[in-house]
Parts: structure tokens; C-alpha cells; sequence
């Protein structure tokens, strides 16, 4: 397994706990962005900077991945396409997406989409707060064993 990690949008507290993570177990990471992005020194944490452009980093990680990898997101369409690629996607909430869940988030996200459209403000996501931390962590940590374990 491999862990990808979708950096332009993912908070630094949870890039930390990626690095701790990562540093405990020798996984490889790789963080991909549009801009550069500073990583631990650490031969199993790599970073790549792709030129900006929408989804560019997105393309980026789908043509790297491989089935059993993990990848960090918080873009559903980019959960769906590594998903179908045999990849696990956990968002920095926390949020485990499967192969069941992740059509019904699309539905949500295209209804959310068209009504911004129309003109409604649906106001942002919540902040990043401690419980959704908590939840990202834990969700890691049994990833991380469930590989380590095979």
C-alpha cells in the first residue's frame, strides 16, 4: 500500500498526522499539488508539484495509484475514480468511501452544485474540528493495520 495524498486542499494538521504516520510505519507517501509543498525529511515522504490547472493533480494521482493504495481527499469525484481503481479514499474528516457510499456523496454534490447555481448560498463545510480529527486518525490507524497485517 501506498498512501496519496491530495495536498492543495488537505489541512496541515492532518498532513501531520500523515507524516507521524508514515514516519512510525515506513509506508510510502507521496503529497501531490499545484504548488510546492514541504514534507519531512524522510526517504518514504515525497512530494510532486504539478503545473496548476483544474484537476491537474487529480489526473496526477488517478494515473498513479494502484489497487489496495490509499488515498486523502476530500474531492468526491477523485474518491470515485481511484475507488474504482481498487484504492481506498479516506477524507481529512475522517470518512471512509466505499464503492456504496460514494455514488450517493456524487448525487449530493451535483444537487449542492446546482443549487449554488441557481443562486443559494449553501454555506462551506464546518470546520476541521477535534472529533473530526479523532475520526481521521482512527481510520488511518486501521487502514494502516489491516496492511500491515497482510
Amino acid at each position: 500500500m501506498k498512501i496519496w495524498v491530495d495536498a492543495d486542499a488537505c489541512p496541515n494538521v492532518i498532513k501531520d498526522i500523515l507524516f507521524k504516520a508514515a514516519q512510525r510505519t515506513g509506508v510510502e507517501m507521496t503529497l501531490v499539488a499545484n504548488q510546492f509543498v514541504r514534507v519531512p525529511a524522510n526517504k518514504n515522504i515525497t512530494s510532486i508539484q504539478v503545473s496548476s490547472g483544474f484537476d491537474v493533480a487529480d489526473d496526477e494521482i488517478v494515473s498513479r495509484c494502484n489497487s489496495g493504495d490509499l488515498v486523502i481527499t476530500s474531492d468526491i469525484p477523485l474518491a470515485a475514480e481511484v475507488i474504482e481503481k481498487g484504492c481506498n479514499a479516506l477524507s481529512p474528516r475522517g470518512e471512509l468511501m466505499d464503492k456504496e457510499n460514494v455514488r450517493s456523496r456524487l448525487n449530493i454534490r451535483d444537487f449542492m452544485d446546482t443549487m449554488r447555481a441557481s443562486g443559494v448560498n449553501t454555506g462551506g463545510p464546518p470546520a476541521l474540528n477535534h472529533t473530526d480529527r479523532q475520526n481521521f486518525a482512527n481510520h488511518l490507524d486501521r487502514l494502516l493495520t489491516q496492511f500491515h497485517r497482510s
